[in-house]
């Protein structure tokens, strides 16, 4: 009997420290990682500036709050960029038209904008607008943090692009936000070929 009861016991043990929770039984145990370190980045003429899908769809008070706290910020980006003659490119969503980019952000006639959904290269010509201008460096700006902006960021890596984040400068949810940069310094795809930054830590060259 003594034996019978022991079988069971190690049985027990086996079966407890074998068990596997799952992520959603496990949700609440998951603890953040160290808050990500951020770099200066010196822009260069091989450095574009991409706006992604800031428009009126996608960027307003009802949806996507955080996305208009950017705004001003990917303005004042983009002012700095015109001034120093540094290419930009924009994205819309598939349906989305110029004119309901933010008159904040809004393209000049001669910077070109691509629809897609929330891979930016896919049957886009943006890859050829890109290396037709000697593009390297691509500062990746605009919503959502965790449709567009994870999306084409990765993909431009997977292309050869060096890609440079500012966190300031993309929105979603927060935690969506925080998994996007997560994901982003840490996937296989993009860990080795981004910088981590902050709009105030980009600078140009003299």
């Amino acid at each position: 009997m003594k034996k019978i009861f022991l079988f069971l016991g190690i049985f027990l043990l086996i079966s407890i420290l074998s068990y596997a929770a799952d992520i959603i039984e496990e949700w609440d145990w998951v603890v953040p990682p160290q808050t990500p370190s951020l770099q200066k980045f010196v822009v260069d003429n091989e450095t574009a500036l991409l706006i992604l899908d800031i428009e009126e769809l996608t960027c307003n008070k009802e949806r996507r709050p955080r996305c208009l706290d950017t705004v001003p910020i990917i303005s004042n980006l983009l002012k700095k960029a015109r001034d120093n003659n540094i290419f930009v490119a924009y994205s819309l969503t598939p349906n989305g038209k110029p004119d309901t980019i933010l008159k904040e952000v809004s393209p000049l006639g001669t910077e070109p904008v691509v629809n897609s959904t929330v891979n930016k290269f896919l049957n886009t010509n943006l890859d050829n607008i890109l290396k037709a201008k000697g593009i390297k460096k691509l500062i990746i700006t605009g919503t959502a943090a965790n449709g567009a902006v994870l999306f084409t960021a990765t993909e431009a890596s997977q292309r050869g692009y060096k890609i440079i984040v500012p966190v300031d400068c993309l929105s979603a949810d927060l935690f969506a936000e925080q998994a996007v940069v997560h994901t982003l310094i840490n996937g296989p795809g993009t860990r080795n070929n981004i910088i981590l930054t902050r709009s105030t830590l980009i600078e140009y060259k003299q």
